[in-house]
């Protein structure tokens, strides 16, 4: 179906309604598959293709691109993972460059968002651009749907807390959701400070910063009375 105006607001966005709890034998496989995403060294040549289409993403909805970025390496390492242009991923729910939900109907994610290309200019070459569109494994059409998404979640230009929400919005709300935010917008704030780096590590000290500013209140409002009771003795003893 056609996909909602760039300008949707976040409450009526593509996302509403659409927010999961992946099964904890899925958060400990992406957190797995995030950090072996880290470990992959992705060459420069590479990655000349996606600048112009983060640009066009980010002129047409809006969205910091370093953000996109992020959110691009840590799903699919900049689509270098096997998986990223054929099939699904080990939960058979997800698939292209950014990992959208295909599954999670009767409309599902991608299905709200598929047609978002159709605002912003394709640039007239890069890799893997696909025969027919909308196609969730052509980097533009992925890319393009993931600055709408983002955006209809509240992110925007800036680096902050509602960029977190965004990025906490793109995966779920769950334990594994909260990391992967803090994640996602460290890095990105590491760019925005230091240069884009394609293959530099993501600050610790960063990660725990951002983790402090944005990721520690929604952490503690999934935690069960007894972890909350154990994070409670444990930051009293850290006095």
């Amino acid at each position: 179906g056609q996909a909602p105006s760039p300008g949707a607001s976040a409450g009526a966005g593509p996302h509403a309604g659409l927010l999961t709890r992946p099964t904890a034998a899925k958060q400990r496989a992406d957190s797995r598959r995030f950090a072996a995403a880290t470990q992959t060294h992705v060459a420069r040549r590479w990655m000349e293709g996606f600048y112009p289409i983060y640009a066009s993403a980010q002129r047409t909805f809006g969205v910091n691109w370093l953000l996109l970025a992020s959110i691009h390496m840590q799903e699919t390492a900049f689509s270098t993972a096997p998986s990223t242009y054929h099939g699904l991923n080990f939960a058979h729910c997800c698939g292209g460059p950014m990992q959208f939900n295909v599954t999670n109907g009767p409309v599902s994610t991608w299905s709200r968002v598929s047609n978002s290309f159709i605002y912003g200019p394709r640039p007239a070459t890069y890799d893997h651009m696909t025969a027919q569109h909308p196609s969730i494994y052509d980097d533009f059409d992925s890319i393009m749907a993931a600055a709408h998404l983002l955006s209809a979640d509240g992110a925007g230009y800036d680096l902050d807390a509602a960029a977190w929400g965004a990025a906490y919005d793109y995966y779920g709300h769950d334990a594994t959701g909260v990391t992967y935010a803090d994640q996602v917008l460290a890095r990105a704030i590491g760019w925005s400070q230091h240069g884009f780096c394609i293959n530099c590590a993501t600050d610790a000290g960063l990660t725990e910063a951002v983790h402090g500013a944005y990721g520690a209140a929604v952490a503690a409002t999934l935690m069960t009375p007894p972890a909350k009771e154990l994070a409670r003795v444990a930051t009293s003893r850290g006095r």
